[in-house]
């Protein structure tokens, strides 16, 4: 009986918990890397570029008016910038690996 609640905690560490701290984490370190010229969009739905940033507040600029709003950095929901070099990167990692066993194959 011990075993299997012990068990069942343990199930649900693993599949409950554990993601959603590892969610947290990534969340607070794309908020604490945030720098000037990032493209961001907010929890919001606002999309806007970096123009400051402070402690714990950013400033983005929108629009072809280049309204300034000031935001909290938790109010950011990703980081399009970094995104889409990410994105980069992991198309770069691919098109190596193919090439890589195109390479190995042609030998």
């Amino acid at each position: 009986m011990i075993v299997m609640l012990l068990v069942m905690i343990a199930v649900f560490y693993f599949f409950l918990i554990r993601p959603e701290n590892k969610k947290k984490k990534a969340m607070n370190d794309m908020r604490s890397s945030l720098k000037v010229g990032d493209n961001i969009t907010t929890i919001g739905g606002v999309i806007g570029d970096i123009v400051q940033v402070k402690d714990e507040n950013i400033v983005i600029e929108v629009g072809a008016d280049k309204v300034r709003i000031e935001f909290t950095k938790w109010a950011v929901s990703t980081n399009n910038t970094a995104d889409k070099a990410a994105a980069k990167a992991q198309e770069a990692a691919v098109a190596a690996r193919k090439q890589a066993k195109k390479d190995k194959k042609n030998k």
